[in-house]
């Protein structure tokens, strides 16, 4: 295979990931009980185990920047406070704030850091979804858990819809369905 089909090959891979990495959010009314939420999703996809290290950063610290954030714009595949962010660019610049080797596409956090339910979720947890498809089989949306309380799940994100960019969201019906898996980063 010659170099250049070989890096086309790479690059409309990496496009797809890229294109495919946040979804848009719609606002939905009904908030869901942490008991009512459960991931129907099975994901297919190996996609390889990645380890992220925090160091010393808190949950609060590391919660407390991303929210310094909102209002930000949303901008497909943006990763700079200054241009905009989409869900995964957002995610990675929280961590590369805190200089926090982290992957850069959603795609990528499906098994990063240690899987728990969302009834166990806590302030700085990785929440997962599918794209805007709730059929689709592989992660493509995400946020950071803010807070779970009174059973009730809020968490920050960029949102594409109506390009409302950074902000927080409750577990509406709309993410519920399309909720893949929470996974935690920090120890306990």
């Amino acid at each position: 295979m010659q170099k250049s089909t070989i890096l086309n090959s790479i690059f409309i891979t990496l496009s797809i990931l890229v294109l495919s990495s946040c979804s848009h959010s719609r606002k939905m009314s009904g908030v869901a009980k942490n008991k009512d939420i459960k991931s129907h999703i099975r994901i297919r996809n190996a996609v390889t185990s990645v380890n992220i290290n925090p160091g010393k950063t808190t949950p609060e610290e590391f919660i407390e920047f991303a929210e310094s954030l909102k209002g930000i714009k949303y901008s497909f595949g943006g990763s700079k406070k200054e241009t905009g962010f989409d869900c995964s660019g957002f995610v990675w610049y929280v961590f590369n704030h805190f200089n926090i080797k982290a992957p850069r596409i959603s795609v990528e956090y499906t098994n990063a850091g240690h899987e728990i339910t969302i009834a166990e979720s806590k302030k700085g947890d990785i929440i997962l979804f599918t794209g805007s498809d709730s059929k689709s089989r592989t992660v493509g949306h995400m946020g950071f858990i803010t807070d779970n309380q009174n059973d009730k799940i809020t968490f920050i994100h960029s949102a594409s819809g109506g390009g409302r960019g950074i902000m927080e969201s409750q577990m509406t019906q709309y993410f519920t369905d399309r909720f893949v898996k929470v996974n935690r980063f920090f120890k306990p």
